[in-house]
């Protein structure tokens, strides 16, 4: 079996309105490149018509086309991650279905890689999100940079380009929670960031509520960091001495001024504070020994209820 130059893995949920529009602009796109390819869809346990609608468009385009479908709803990583693990190709473009990212900007990214870089990144040129989500995309950014040391100026665009190496670490991985673009940064040798366009979603919803945003980030500073736990740590250490001095204080003060029931609230204000830093720690702890507990279950990350491939 011949091996495609280049894999293009997407993974759909409930994106039967701008599936159509996606082959339309995709294939020619791809087409145009004058190089052999392939295109791997990862039907995520849609409720809608979408696993339909790819399973027509694989009648259609079988030559270049592969679906895998989910058994249920595992997300979109397991969903990139099942792709990475079924892409023959030297090379693999991750890009979502929503057309916010044009596949006609996937060019770029291996005009990049023609350079020698593994790994290529893209940057949103104008982001046509809304004000909320650009502002916490960015304080994110910046906090996950200081936390894991993952340096990606971008970490909410899919729209990237791994090198058949860089697959294939990626896939010695069995990871239950993990953030692949970081996953990949960690892994290559020479990665680098490329500008790519923005489109506003035109058909669909998004499928990343606030609350999905913040547990995403939350999986991915615990998941490829300690420094939480570090940080946490001195907090106790400089609580305690500050307790300890505190102390020593309202002891001399006891004994040079007397006793006195004025400062009654500050203590309620202090011992506040203490609980609650301390149910925070608790939950942090928690989080990683969660990740830890999902590991050692061992239970599959993802259940495939059909592949439709012409070879299979």
């Amino acid at each position: 079996m011949n091996t495609p130059q280049l894999s293009v893995v997407i993974p759909v949920y409930n994106e039967e309105e701008g599936l159509q529009t996606l082959f339309d602009r995709l294939y020619p796109t791809l087409d145009n490149l004058g190089i052999s390819y392939e295109i791997v869809f990862i039907n995520d346990g849609s409720r809608d018509r979408s696993a339909a609608i790819l399973r027509e468009q694989f009648q259609r385009r079988h030559d270049v086309t592969r679906v895998i479908l989910f058994n249920g709803n595992f997300g979109q990583h397991m969903a990139i991650t099942a792709g990475f693990e079924h892409a023959r190709g030297a090379r693999v473009v991750t890009l979502d279905a929503d057309l916010q990212n044009p596949p006609e900007e996937i060019s770029k990214l291996l005009a990049k890689m023609d350079e020698g870089y593994d790994y290529i990144g893209s940057i949103r040129k104008q982001r046509n999100d809304s004000w909320w989500r650009h502002m916490g995309s960015r304080t994110m950014n910046r906090l996950r940079e200081r936390i894991t040391n993952i340096k990606m100026t971008d970490q909410g665009c899919m729209l990237r380009a791994y090198d058949r190496p860089l697959i294939d670490a990626i896939n010695s991985c069995k990871e239950v929670n993990t953030f692949v673009p970081a996953l990949a940064y960690t892994f290559a040798r020479n990665p680098a960031e490329v500008m790519v366009e923005h489109e506003e979603r035109a058909l669909g919803e998004s499928k990343y509520s606030l609350y999905s945003l913040i547990r995403l980030n939350f999986d991915l500073m615990t998941g490829f960091s300690v420094v939480p736990l570090q940080w946490f740590s001195m907090a106790g250490i400089a609580i305690s001495l500050m307790s300890a001095f505190f102390v020593v204080f309202l002891l001399v003060r006891r004994l040079f001024v007397g006793p006195e029931a004025e400062g009654l609230f500050t203590l309620f204000a202090i011992a506040f504070f203490l609980i609650g830093l301390t149910l925070f720690g608790i939950g942090l702890l928690g989080e990683y020994i969660g990740r830890i507990y999902l590991q050692v279950r061992h239970r599959p990350r993802y259940l495939i209820q059909a592949v439709l491939d012409k070879t299979e």
